[in-house]
């Protein structure tokens, strides 16, 4: 009677219900971990997705600052000419005679009668 031999009714009914808590418990840890994987997976799918649509936005800017850049490029261009012109005598001289009314001396001006 100090040795168990298997054959008694309380040795044989306790092992089963072991195996089933223990079967119990691992299945429920591999449902538990299988929920934890999916569920971060789904995570970083969204963040996946989010970070594209993000980097389709900045790319669309990108593309309007380049534009922009470029189109400021060519007015800066427009202005260095303008600079250039707005030194030289042929301007001068074209301003004074539209807003001054001024002539040089050998010019004649004929205006029409009224």
């Amino acid at each position: 009677m100090f040795w168990n031999t298997g054959t008694e009714n309380g040795a044989l009914a306790g092992r089963p219900r072991r195996k089933n808590k223990d079967r119990t418990g691992n299945r429920f840890a591999i449902i538990t971990v299988t929920a934890v994987v999916v569920s971060m997976a789904l995570v970083v799918n969204l963040k996946v997705n989010s970070l594209k649509a993000t980097e389709a936005q900045y790319r669309e800017r990108e593309a309007a600052l380049i534009a922009q850049v470029a189109e400021q490029e060519e007015r800066a261009e427009t202005l260095e000419e303008y600079r250039v012109y707005v030194q030289t005598k042929q301007y001068i001289e074209k301003i004074a005679k539209e807003k001054l009314g001024l002539v040089n001396p050998d010019e004649i001006i004929l205006k029409p009668s009224e």
